[in-house]
């Protein structure tokens, strides 16, 4: 068996470093950058949507976003009356070929045409898209599974967010 270099040892050192540093809750900076984003609907109405590299953590901060904009409305709960989870389809990062061949017929005659695809790998990561359209209130929060305490929610998945800030 090979003994690491001390270069090899910092380099796996640093990749598995990199691959189990948590994702920041942040505010989205463009329309494709993981984050959250937000739309006042109505005066106690609003879309918010988290962009993360997995679904866990793009359903977590998007229920922590719709809990900061509940208190930043001065409200006290708010009410989940839509909600769905958008996975972008995995971009391959073995690149490889692809061959295909198509003939036509036409007034002028006919043809035949081959085309070669060469993947080059890499693309863009894997993107989930969490989108929870709200409705906020003040006192007493009603019952319901889909109905959750602003404080609490701050309180539950926050640490996680402030962890990763």
């Amino acid at each position: 068996m090979k003994k690491l270099t001390g270069a090899a040892l910092l380099a796996v050192m640093l990749t598995t470093a990199c691959a189990s540093t948590p994702e920041p809750y942040r505010a989205a900076t463009g329309p494709e950058a993981n984050g959250y984003s937000s739309l006042a609907i109505e005066s106690n109405r609003f879309r918010v949507s988290y962009r993360a590299e997995d679904v866990v953590t793009a359903r977590d901060f998007a229920l922590l976003r719709a809990a900061e904009i509940t208190q930043e409305n001065g409200d006290d709960w708010f009410r989940v009356v839509n909600s769905y989870t958008q996975q972008a389809e995995p971009y391959s990062n073995a690149g490889g070929t692809s061959v295909s061949v198509g003939g036509s017929t036409g007034s002028y005659g006919s043809g035949v045409g081959v085309g070669i695809g060469i993947g080059l790998g890499g693309g863009k990561k894997d993107d989930v898209v969490h989108l929870v359209e709200i409705f906020t209130g003040s006192g007493e929060k009603p019952e319901g599974e889909e109905v959750y305490d602003a404080y609490s929610v701050i309180a539950s998945l926050g640490g996680a967010a402030l962890a990763t800030r």
